[in-house]
């Protein structure tokens, strides 16, 4: 089956796989500690949440996004569960885990906690992240920081 976009660009060899996994890897690491993980992106990157089909893009929209989730509405953070890179793909089954500590979704902070599993499918091109599709159940989000 053929997307809208054209086919896939399939790069492949030891060295871009292994050079993709460095990328990720440094993204996360940088991501978990809150370091300048948005250094690891390329300055075009893309960011899809799957569910919706928003895109966000450029580095500093991105940045801000991610921020948004991880640092300003909860306290958060990825439990990695699994990474699979191939080429210039890579593959992410993670946990996001944190508190509810300020707006989301138009509900006010009400300290809960969250456990939400999630998958990221990366694109990388020249030791960057050039985008990124998020699967990752808003519902289930919402529903576990609602009042009930």
């Amino acid at each position: 089956m053929r997307g809208t976009r054209g086919p896939a660009r399939v790069v492949s060899g030891p060295e871009v796989t292994e050079q993709a996994r460095m990328t990720v890897a440094a993204f996360l690491d940088a991501l978990v500690v809150g370091g300048q993980y948005g250094d690891h992106l390329a300055d075009q990157v893309t960011h899809t949440l799957m569910e919706t089909g928003e895109v966000t893009r450029g580095r500093e929209a991105v940045v801000g996004l991610i921020d948004h989730l991880y640092r300003q509405a909860f306290a958060g953070s990825a439990v990695v569960r699994g990474l699979v890179v191939e080429g210039g793909r890579a593959s992410l089954e993670a946990e996001f885990v944190g508190r509810h500590v300020g707006e989301f979704a138009g509900i006010s902070p009400t300290g809960r906690s969250v456990r939400v599993p999630f998958a990221v499918a990366y694109d990388l091109d020249a030791g960057t992240i050039a985008a990124l599709r998020i699967y990752l159940p808003m519902d289930a989000l919402v529903r576990q920081i609602r009042d009930v």
